[in-house]
Formats: structure tokens, sequence, C-alpha cells
């Protein structure tokens, strides 16, 4: 089967619903940096063996399946889906929104997630909570703790909980994805089909592979980042945002998807590489959102219609195809025909390679770019990485609280948008993940004009309102194509 083929009969382990409520908390980003586990990083991990009934060495894999399911959790989520429907006989007596009713729709998820910290920080999917109004987390000893997401992340899938509580957080080690061998024993830890603390063995398939699942689900103006690691493990329904584990107990992956035609496993499994996993749960920890790093390149795998076609002397490296003006590789001298060999001293022969290595860098960061130029001569150029608006800087603490609520961020309108919608104020919303937003509806472009019928100038304003809310929230909104709708939550 072709991979580009094979997105057509992916399913993701399990949905789930939406974040609840993301509040940033700018007071809890001032204490001490959150530990995370410790990490391996330098050689080969060790492998521990057992021997078989004809003297072969066969890996043992009880250490680190026991010590692995201390760390895995059961995460169950409830999922309400509000419309907000209108009176306008109620609303031209007493304004716009009086007499509206909520109408909701229930239903559950469930999905798996791993402790990386003893303050109980948990990674798990995005497409586990993304729709959840409630989420509770079981540990592997039955106790039950009520979790809030901290934030999430749709560019790789991923999202971090946070749980409070006297109880002991067990958190997994980090081991380190570069090292992973083909052929290599891993376990995949999680819950499929509500089957707590299940252990399922495989070996690892496949390296950097992308396989289009997150860009079948993708909102405009985010760009996924895919370089599974496939393996052969047993992953079902259940399974997403469990743990793929070394023989040493280590955590090397993120379980997030199965290739299947039945919706049950038939044969391989993908999960989010650590090492990619560790810098976007970091920043979720630190700020509420990425801080994601662009090289500014559209790129292409090197086939041999390109090798023929640029006249190149191999098959190697990553082709890029055209240069974003004002980008980080424009201003560093990369040209459209250019060749990336290498990003620092790890070679890069696939775009989800590369996709990896940058993904694991925030603006600011400088990079040793290694490239064949049109010439043939290869190069070592240093980049220094930039933001999605061409900034270097890191965005603050502050600026994020004032930019971003309920897991969104905002814009103030233009002069021409503000005529070309007829309204004399309003915020837009410029990105929007998983959050309380999402959850009733609200998309990129939508226009908020008045909060509890508070008219909204600023965003600065919107996002003090959202982040302060302790009750019922009432949005006038604009769609992009100039409709008007009140949307609505806790009334």
């Amino acid at each position: 089967m072709k991979v580009n083929n094979l997105a057509k009969i992916l399913v993701v382990s399990f949905l789930g619903g939406t974040i609840p409520f993301i509040a940033f908390n700018s007071s809890t980003r001032e204490k001490e940096p959150v530990k995370l586990s410790d990490r391996v990083i330098d050689g080969d991990q060790y492998h521990a063996k057992t021997v078989g009934l004809n003297g072969e060495e066969l890996p043992n894999l009880t250490l680190a399946s026991e010590s692995s399911i201390n760390s895995v959790v059961h995460v169950t989520t409830k999922v309400v889906s509000t419309t907000f429907q209108r009176d306008i006989f109620q609303e031209f007596f007493y304004g716009p929104g009086a007499g509206g009713r909520e109408f909701k729709q229930y239903g559950s998820g469930a999905g798996s997630g791993v402790i990386i910290s003893s303050e109980g920080y948990i990674v798990t999917n995005n497409h586990v909570i993304e729709n959840a109004s409630e989420i509770h987390v079981i540990l592997n000893d039955n106790s039950e703790y009520t979790a809030k997401v901290v934030g999430a992340d749709p560019s790789t899938d991923l999202a971090v909980l946070k749980i409070e509580g006297s109880g002991t957080f067990i958190p997994m080690k980090f081991g380190n994805s570069d090292n992973l061998h083909i052929g290599e024993w891993v376990l995949a830890v999680g819950n499929p089909f509500n089957l707590t603390s299940t252990v399922t063995a495989g070996i690892v398939s496949a390296k950097a592979r992308n396989i289009n699942l997150l860009s079948e689900r993708m909102e405009k103006d985010v760009v996924p980042i895919e370089s599974f690691i496939q393996t052969d493990a047993a992953v079902n329904p259940g399974n997403s945002g469990g743990a793929l584990v070394n023989t040493s107990g280590e955590l090397v992956g993120i379980n997030t998807a199965i290739a299947s035609q039945t919706g049950a496993y038939s044969g391989y499994s993908f999960a989010i590489p650590v090492n990619l996993v560790e810098k976007v749960v970091r920043d979720l920890i630190d700020y509420g959102l990425v801080q994601r790093a662009y090289l500014g390149v559209q790129i292409s795998a090197i086939n041999q219609e390109i090798k023929e076609r640029e006249k190149l002397p191999n098959l190697k490296g990553v082709f890029i195809s055209s240069v974003v003006d004002g980008g980080s590789a424009d201003k560093a001298g990369l040209k459209s025909g250019d060749v990336i060999l290498k990003i620092g001293s790890k070679e890069v022969n696939s775009p989800a390679q590369l996709q990896e290595e940058i993904g694991r860098q925030r603006p600011g960061d400088k990079v040793v770019v290694t490239v064949r130029k049109k010439n043939g001569q290869e190069e070592t150029i240093d980049v220094l990485l930039r933001n999605k608006d061409g900034e270097t800087e890191l965005l603050s603490k502050e600026e994020i609280s004032q930019n971003f609520a309920l897991g969104a961020t905002f814009v103030e309108l233009s002069t021409k948008e503000k005529k070309d919608l007829n309204v004399g104020y309003g915020v837009k919303v410029k990105t929007i993940t998983a959050g309380k937003l999402k959850s009733i509806g609200i998309t990129e472009g939508t226009v908020i004009t008045k909060i509890n019928n508070d008219p909204v100038e600023t965003v600065e304003e919107l996002t003090q309102k959202l982040n302060g809310v302790n009750r019922g929230i009432l949005l006038e909104i604009v769609s992009p194509n100039g409709a008007r709708d009140y949307k609505g939550f806790g009334l």
C-alpha cells in the first residue's frame, strides 16, 4: 500500500471531546519551572535479555511493563455540545439575547495519558480531550482525579493536563527517540476498549513516517507536524495518548493512531517521538501555548523525477521548492533549488525528518543547516529561526495573557474589515485550539462584538473578561460571511 493512500484508511485511536476552560493563570507561571521526568540522552539504551528454550536471546519485557503501568493513566471525558436558540420576539422588547434558550447534547469519550511530572502534569493526545466539558483521570491504583487542561497543540496532536491531590504521582522517565532503531522492541501501554493498564509488544517498523493524518483534520493556518514512529505493537481505540516504551521502561513516544480499514488494530500503529513531545509539553506548561519556529521553506522529498529534472547527484536530502520572503531561510541565504542535507549533525532525507528537527526549536534558536547549492557545492549556513510573524523574540507571559483566552488568540479589526462586516467595533479570532470557545462553535475569523451585551473594542478588554469569567457568558458574534448570531456557555 502506498504511503500517500494510507491516510484514506487511517482511524484515530479514539476521539474525545473539547478541552474545558483554559484559563491562563499568570501567577502560576512565576513559580519555579516544573521538573519533568529525568531524561536519558546519551548512548544506546540498556536492553535486558532472557534466554529462550533453544538458548536464543529474547527481550525481557517484565521490568519495563511493571514500571510503566503506574505512570500511564486512563482519561475519560464528558462531552456537551451546546447550541443557543434565539427568541426574536423577546429580543424585540428586551434586547439582544433576551429569552434565548440553550440546548445541550451529551456524550462521552476515553483515552490514555502519561504522567510526566510528580506535580501531576500529564501528556495525552489533543483529540482525546478536544471537545470535553469534563475530564477525569484514573490512575493504575484506581484513584480518580478531575483534570484541567493546561494547553493543547493541534499541530502535533498533543495536550497537557494537570491533576491536583495528595496522591503519589509517578512520572515516566524520558528516553531518547533518536536512539530508537528499526527492529527494536517497544511496548504500547494504555487503555484500549476501557481495558485499563494493558501492555502490548512489537518492534519499531519505521521512523519519521508522515501519514497525512493531521493534515486531514487541520484548520486554516495550522501547520501539521508529522514524524511518527511506526510500530507493530497492538494499539486500539482507547490507546490514544498512551505510552510507547523501550525495554528499559523509558518513554519514547505517545501513541496516536492506527492504520485500519475497520477501526480496530490490523498491523500498524503510530506514535509521536518523545524528543518532539518534550519540547511541546514544556512550552504548554511554561506558556500555555507552543512557541513554534519556522524555517520558511516549501519542501519536497527527492524522488527520481526531481533528481533527473534538477540534475542532482543522488536522492539524499530534502529539496527546497520555494523560499518564503522574509522568512528564516530567506534571511540566511537559502534559495529555491537548494537541497537541505543536515540540520545540525543529523541527516534529513524526508520532509517529516526536517519538520521534526525544526519542530523541536523555538523562535530565536540558531541551527546549522548543511545544504547542497545548485552548483553542487556543500555549504553550512547558520539560520536564525523565526516565528510565523517573522519575529525572533519569544512571547512573554504578559503578552500571552493579554492575547490568549479559552484556547484562542485574537486580533483587532482593521478599518476595512469593520466596513465589510458593517460593524463599529469587535475583535476577531486569529487562531483557535481546543477550548471552551471552540466547544461552542467559535471558529477562526469569527468576530466577537459583545460579551453579555457589553461592546468589545480591544483584544485586552476581551481577554480580561474571558479569563476572568466566573459566570455564564453570552457572546454576540459575526461570522466571516457577515451573519450575526449568539453563542453562550454556563448560562
